[in-house]
């Protein structure tokens, strides 16, 4: 019988659980013994694995964060670490690793795969700023996290007559920005990928005021130039000159926690299904996400080291529907 591991590393994103079950539950079904790697490449460096059957993932799907655990291992980075890693591997018997995770994860994956190993990704960042995939693992239910808090803060800056700026995670990515804002009907939306400034934005609120608007949303990645702090900055300095104040709120890390929507759970199950049925037909080397609705591969060596922006086709509906 062969052995198949999965790990789970970088940042948590809700959906992890459901693609780790999947793994184990379908492998399991394709003849494989299934090994669950600790607390991510750290632990596979470390030689930190554990058999798991159905049983040991029962339960889990409807639960946020990962039960293998997961880190950032720099020492993956190193050629003495990757080392290290391949020979926990070979130490260990296993033909074929799945890591379930995103860009820095997948760069890890395409790192040890060019050390020898056989090795399938699975695209999971709420970031969804992953190459070949439409959307990632976390990213719907990170996004409805945010709108719920967008929606709770309109109720009082409606109350008080307030602008209320929400930043949200992202890295250098502003989808999650992009699409919160629209569905949460911001005012401003500022990300990464549109160039902007603080007296621009001061000046799109001053117009919705115009409009006749009595309070205004602004909706900022973590990643901007402007972010939350920035801007807190700027109208802190300029704020009797530009009229009013901001109030700010970080969701931060609040957006990773949380049980994963349908849409995660059912995206967990069907990438770490398909995730498997490659390692059965021995095609390595790549990521496996959702393109036009379907489970689709992409080469790792595509994926590693990059970075895919938001869609600002959307930047200009938002600005458009803002008025």
């Amino acid at each position: 019988m062969q052995r198949l591991a999965v790990l789970t590393s970088g940042g948590d994103a809700p959906g992890m659980n459901a693609a780790t079950r999947a793994v184990v539950r379908a492998g399991i079904a394709r003849g494989f013994e299934v090994l669950g790697v600790r607390h991510g490449y750290t632990g596979l460096i470390q030689g930190d694995f554990l058999p798991l059957g159905p049983r040991d993932v029962g339960g889990i799907i409807q639960l946020g964060g990962t039960m293998l655990g997961t880190t950032r291992c720099e020492e993956l980075r190193t050629s003495s670490g990757c080392a290290r890693a391949l020979g926990q591997l070979r130490a260990q018997r296993i033909p074929a690793l799945i890591v379930i995770g995103g860009n820095g994860s997948q760069t890890g994956a395409w790192e040890l795969q060019r050390g020898g190993a056989s090795v399938i990704g699975v695209a999971s960042t709420i970031d969804n700023d992953l190459h070949g995939t439409d959307i990632t693992i976390g990213a719907t239910t990170a996004i409805d996290v945010a709108l719920e808090a967008i929606d709770r803060l309109r109720v009082t800056a409606a109350s008080l007559n307030r602008a209320f700026v929400v930043e949200v995670m992202g890295r250098h990515c502003g989808h999650l920005a992009l699409i919160a804002g629209i569905a949460g009907g911001a005012e401003v939306i500022v990300i990464p990928e549109v160039e902007t400034d603080p007296e621009t934005i001061a000046l799109q609120l001053r117009n919705a005021y115009a409009r006749g608007k009595s309070h205004a949303i602004v909706v900022v990645a973590e990643g901007a130039k402007y972010n939350a702090q920035a801007l807190a900055h700027h109208f802190g300095e300029h704020g009797e000159r530009l009229g009013f104040d901001l109030r700010i709120t970080k969701l931060g890390h609040i957006q990773r926690g949380g049980a994963p929507g349908a849409f995660d759970r059912m995206l967990g199950t069907l990438l770490g299904t398909a995730a498997v049925d490659a390692a059965a037909q021995s095609r390595f080397g790549i990521v496996v996400g959702m393109r036009d609705g379907k489970a689709a591969d992409t080469p790792l060596q595509e994926v590693a080291g990059k970075m895919k922006p938001a869609d600002v086709r959307l930047f200009d509906l938002a600005q458009m529907l803002a008025t």
